[in-house]
């Protein structure tokens, strides 16, 4: 897609990014940090919790998915921040050795009533594992400069 200011996306616009491979210590080193739960800290304690091993944090995934999107450059020239997102949903646990990409879909976009220099966008995030299935989902609010 390259980089695109708010009036060069369209509805159902797509893109998909390249994927990232997870390794233990990966998971691990960001659980430490930000969601220190036995199941993505800890390989022993892990294997003895309801997931029968350890996982990544669903903050970690949220973040990487959205890392991977931003790494396109698409939001590079015109992004103003994003006022939020709504219905995150954690589908899958993620695994050591996973392969995760995301998936981003435009689902309406409105120009601002009140500031004409930027819009709206809104967008679906749907983050898969190397089988295809959703890991992760949610919809997100962009702020964008418009062109000119």
């Amino acid at each position: 897609m390259g980089e695109r200011y708010f009036d060069d996306f369209a509805v159902g616009d797509r893109l998909t990014t390249r994927g990232v491979t997870l390794t233990e210590s990966m998971i691990i080193d960001f659980a430490l940090a930000y969601d220190p739960q036995p199941f993505h800290i800890d390989v022993e304690a892990a294997k003895q919790s309801n997931y029968g091993g350890l996982i990544a944090s669903g903050f970690h995934t949220l973040a990487l998915g959205f890392r991977m999107v931003l790494e396109t450059g698409i939001f590079r020239v015109a992004s103003m921040g994003s006022p939020g997102f709504d219905e995150l949903r954690w589908l899958r646990p993620v695994r050591p050795g996973d392969t995760l990409h995301t998936e981003l879909e435009v689902m309406d976009k409105k120009p601002s009533s009140s500031k004409p220099d930027r819009g709206i966008m809104r967008a679906a995030y749907r983050i898969k594992n190397q089988k295809g299935e959703e890991v992760l989902t949610f919809l997100s609010m962009h702020l964008l400069k418009r062109k000119g």
